[in-house]
């Protein structure tokens, strides 16, 4: 028996569902949305445009984790009434951080999706917690984690009984020092093969630069993971936190046409192959 019994892969995987949208084997989910929510009139104007360029779930970091405690620390609850009235307006699920314990009931009741930070794998009290609510949940995998402790992560949530779980390989931490970490891309396809819950990438995060989102989000594509989570904002350069690495609206919709012909022409290749 491996040391994840309830995460390990077999033979049969699971589809984790978020409001309409579920994160399908054979499927490909985006979630869209700015690094933070900074106004009720952006986190409207972004959910209003990814929706109709095709993203699933918006995506909007409220209570944030950051480096200098000078920097933008989040609106905190003012953010999740504006991401939870956008979310209900562009008819997108919604997915924020959870950071604390105190705040996993609070934010259940008002966000479809919680999301477990890099930095907060290891916190095994957040994810006994998060276990127990039954609400889906993304996982980001540690910038210094290997994939057994990831999967031993998701297992301390599988084993307060919820499997609701999303795996998110978002950039791991090396010597070099080019990008801001390094997408594990062989990873993102090892956790897929040896679990059961759908797996994605936060190519964002990963490099810190926008130039690269797009190429990484085809490459996720191609490995046959399940999805992408992206930074978009209407604009950038005027972000309170992660300007480098946020799409434009223009630039987020020339990724969902590329996935769009990217995905037909694999599955043409697919089909071609098969006969």
């Amino acid at each position: 028996m491996t040391g994840y019994p309830l995460s390990s892969y077999k033979g049969e995987k699971i589809n984790v569902s978020v409001g309409n949208v579920s994160f399908l084997q054979d499927s490909f989910t985006v979630i869209a949305g700015p690094c933070s929510v900074e106004s009720e009139e952006q986190i409207l104007k972004t959910a209003e445009t990814v929706s109709m360029l095709g993203a699933s779930i918006l995506r909007g970091g409220t209570y944030k984790y950051r480096k200098s405690p000078y920097t933008f620390s989040g609106l905190e609850e003012r953010g999740v009434e504006y991401l939870k009235k956008a979310s209900m307006k562009a008819s997108l699920p919604s997915v924020t951080e959870v950071m604390s314990i105190d705040k996993v009931s609070y934010l259940s009741k008002n966000i479809d999706m919680l999301q477990i930070g890099s930095r907060n794998m290891h916190n095994t009290p957040l994810l006994k917690e998060i276990g127990r609510t039954k609400v889906p949940v993304i996982l980001k995998r540690g910038y210094m984690a290997t994939i057994e402790e990831t999967l031993l992560a998701a297992e301390h949530i599988a084993k307060e009984g919820n499997q609701n779980i999303v795996l998110c390989e978002r950039g791991i931490r090396c010597f070099d020092d080019s990008l801001r970490f390094t997408l594990d891309l062989a990873g993102a396809i090892l956790l897929k093969e040896n679990s059961k819950f759908p797996v994605i990438i936060d190519p964002s995060h990963a490099t810190g630069k926008t130039n690269l989102v797009k190429p990484l989000c085809l490459a996720a594509s191609a490995a046959g993971l399940n999805g992408v989570m992206v930074e978009v904002h209407p604009e950038p350069r005027k972000a309170l936190s992660d300007s480098d690495q946020s799409l434009t609206f223009d630039e987020f919709a020339d990724l969902m046409d590329s996935l769009s012909i990217f995905t037909k022409n694999k599955n043409k290749i697919t089909k071609s192959v098969g006969d």
